[in-house]
């Protein structure tokens, strides 16, 4: 089954990148003199809160006619994009000067309304040929004085496009507010503006092949690379000596205990068994909850293989900047086309682990990560819209999530699992487990599950929290993150780190004849999960300006999601890695 699956999972790749690259040559249009290029508002929002926006037509601006809206994709909804027709008319080569888009009367609610986010540093994002502008609404003036009942607030209406074009293809276009054409909105009174635009063309000789990359160059700049590669250089060096350190030791008392046990069986047979050869009869007995145990390395090997199809996305240049929702369109068919993996692990370790009941265990695997997604999204959904957000999701697109979880998720869930428990494998357990379990020794505190997680989760997390901040400002922020690469080199030590602490700790657990090592693993594998959503709390009150009830739910919300994830993938990498070391330790010496 899985050997059909992957080159499925492939094919379904190379069409999404194919769908990617058309929609990007679909864009690559050339004009005349006089054509009309689509020039499209986007969203508004305060700049500190970037899950908080709203349409641009949710504020009083004027519009010189009917506006339209733009069709988009799947991703551009989950992504929280609203386009529609702007109201400046920006020919190709035609400049303007002074040109008047449109005259509104604001009444004194609508200028309360223009102050009130002004106040907040209100932006708003446009398209220009898919190439993106931004800008603030207006401006405070606080110099000199100490009490806000004293600021002056104004809302900029004279815009200043500077178009720059490489024969017949529009290659960059930047949009300057004139800070000194400003309305006055410190009182409440009646305003009539009229909104203003300008227009500058240039020749440029960048070629249209280049024209996203000022938006990646940001990210790669020197002085940001020297950071980036610092962090791996610095997380490459910790990792290493601790890991060194551990991987010495831990060699050398294996080595040590296989001299001693061979000893042991040459000499008097009547010597009393210590250590982790001790409870071997012990250490291949099924543990309890093993349908949930079952359900959670079926899923987090889903969300690994989710993963690293993104990477390979990524580095193949498909998230470009500003390529709209395709990260979400990504996560979403992936995890969609990739559920017969978490079906068909989830099985065969059920059935391996002599479980009978596996359509319920079927049911808990497509259940145990998109259960509390679904919980969490309802609950953020309903925020969005009481707040009329952008990021509230349109019934049509809920559908259509629903119909892929539905007609595609779904169905390969039920053939993968059906593939699993058809498969017939036989855990492979060198040693016999004995009738009775033994009595586990009574243990100091710091070998009890939390003390064994925070150690577990600490040594992963130290190795990538430097690169957690680029993440985390663009993710909830505005700053562009194009190195795919530098991010999946952190990722592969990640992966290293998690497996390595996580077998030293499950040997010094077998060592001190504790043979429930089964969800321990589990635990200390996706500890790292807890840490980084302890670090969401750091990054929100001392790292962000980010406040409000729908910004902070937002957050913790949807990162609560995604720490989750990280918990069940990083949890099945840890317990993978110890299910491997334990079979090798008790492979390696005879018992009786």
């Amino acid at each position: 089954m899985v050997q059909k699956l992957v080159p499925c999972l492939v094919l379904s790749l190379v069409i999404f990148c194919s769908v990617t690259h058309v929609r990007s040559v679909a864009s690559d249009h050339r004009y005349t003199v006089g054509d009309d290029v689509p020039l499209y508002v986007n969203k508004v929002g305060p700049f500190h809160n970037p899950s908080e926006t709203y349409r641009y037509f949710d504020l009083p601006f004027c519009s010189p006619g009917p506006t339209k809206d733009k069709k988009e994709a799947l991703g551009e909804v989950l992504n929280g994009d609203r386009l529609v027709t702007a109201p400046y008319k920006l020919d190709f080569l035609n400049d303007k000067d002074s040109e008047i888009a449109c005259k509104k009367m604001l009444t004194k609610e609508q200028v309360a309304q223009f102050r009130e986010v002004v106040s907040k540093d209100y932006y708003f994002q446009m398209y220009y040929d898919d190439l993106p502008i931004w800008g603030f609404l207006g401006k405070v003036e606080k110099e000199g004085k100490n009490d806000p009942s004293e600021y002056k607030y104004y809302l900029f209406k004279h815009l200043h496009f500077t178009i720059f074009y490489n024969k017949d293809r529009v290659i960059e276009i930047a949009a300057q507010s004139d800070p000194n054409n400003v309305v006055d909105l410190t009182e409440d009174k009646e305003v009539d503006v009229e909104f203003m635009y300008s227009v500058k063309w240039k020749e440029t000789e960048i070629p249209f092949e280049k024209r996203m990359e000022k938006y990646s160059q940001s990210s790669s700049l020197p002085h940001h690379l020297e950071i980036h590669w610092f962090s791996i250089i610095n997380s490459c060096v910790t990792v290493l000596l601790l890991t060194g350190f551990l991987a010495t030791i831990l060699m050398r008392v294996l080595k040590n205990d296989f001299v001693k046990y061979a000893h042991d069986e040459e000499s008097a047979e009547d010597l009393e068994e210590t250590g982790w050869k001790y409870i071997h009869g012990d250490v291949f007995r099924y543990p309890s909850y093993k349908s949930l145990l079952a359900a959670s390395v079926g899923s987090g090997t889903q969300l690994f293989t989710l993963t690293i199809f993104i990477f390979m996305l990524a580095i193949v240049g498909v998230f470009y900047p500003y390529n709209r929702g395709a990260l979400f369109t990504a996560l979403v068919v992936i995890y969609a086309l990739t559920a017969g993996i978490a079906g068909y692990t989830a099985a065969s370790f059920f059935c391996q682990l002599e479980g009978t009941n596996w359509v319920r265990n079927l049911l808990l695997t497509g259940a145990l990560f998109c259960g509390p997604l679904f919980l969490t999204f309802c609950f953020l959904n309903s925020v969005a819209i009481a707040y009329s957000a952008t990021a509230a999701l349109p019934f049509g697109t809920i559908m259509v999530i629903f119909l892929i979880w539905a007609l595609v998720t779904t169905p390969l869930l039920v053939l993968g699992g059906i593939a699993g428990k058809n498969s017939k494998a036989e855990f492979q357990a060198p040693v016999r487990t004995t009738k009775y379990p033994r009595e586990i020794p009574q243990l100091p505190w710091y070998r009890k599950t939390l003390p064994q997680m925070a150690m577990a989760g600490f040594l992963p997390f130290s190795a990538i929290y430097i690169e957690l901040y680029y993440i985390f400002a663009s993710v909830w922020g505005h700053r562009i993150y194009t190195i795919y690469s530098i991010l999946f080199i952190v990722f592969i030590i990640l992966l290293i780190v998690t497996a390595f602490i996580t077998v030293a700790l499950t040997y010094f657990q077998l060592a001190a004849e504790d043979h429930e090592w089964w969800w321990r693993s589990f635990l200390c594998g996706g500890s790292t999960g807890l840490f980084i959503y302890g670090y969401c709390l750091y990054y929100y009150y001392a790292r962000s300006d980010m406040s409000g009830f729908m910004q902070t739910s937002f957050f913790f919300g949807y990162m609560a999601c995604i720490c989750y994830g990280f918990f069940l993938m990083l949890g099945t990498v840890g317990f993978r890695a110890s299910l491997f070391f334990v079979r090798h330790i008790y492979r390696s010496i005879k018992c009786e």
